[in-house]
């Protein structure tokens, strides 16, 4: 089930930064960052977010979350985060499926490490392009995603 998580709870803030610290941990192997700036959000800086976060559970487990910025005419994809427990069941999938049914805009964007590849297969799955690539202060490689375009279909 996937649902609108109220990040102003404390309890419900504390269970997304669960899932993303052993979630990021993973994703900073991966990538080789020793200075990984997900894993250094706190519960506040969650609460305090101007982002929507979505939760998909599972046997009322929070197992995965994604966090979302619409802008006028873009949303972004800030996180996308999987709890290890609950990798390869298409979680990831299914949440951002949610997200493009839910969110109408004409653009839709999404980074990550280059390395990191179950995230960018996924993205790329999705018909999901990249549009740009460049190398982060904290040393990893990154790469920008882009799915849709500026141009509107006529009705």
């Amino acid at each position: 089930m996937i649902k609108k998580i109220d990040v102003t709870q404390h309890t419900l803030a504390k269970e997304i930064y669960r899932v993303f610290q052993v979630s990021y941990r993973i994703e900073a192997d991966i990538l080789k960052a020793e200075n990984f700036p997900p894993l250094q959000r706190t519960v506040l800086d969650l609460q305090e977010s101007p982002t929507a976060f979505y939760g998909f559970y599972k046997a009322g487990q929070m197992a995965a979350v994604i966090e979302v910025k619409e802008e006028k005419d873009n949303t972004h994809i800030q996180s996308l985060v999987v709890d290890p427990d609950y990798f390869r069941q298409g979680i990831g999938k299914r949440l951002m499926d949610f997200v493009m049914e839910q969110n109408t805009n004409a653009i839709y964007t999404v980074e990550t490490g280059v390395d990191n590849e179950p995230a960018c297969s996924l993205y790329k799955s999705l018909g999901f392009i990249e549009v740009q690539q460049w190398d982060t202060s904290f040393g990893v490689r990154k790469i920008r995603f882009k799915k849709g375009s500026n141009k509107k279909t006529p009705v």
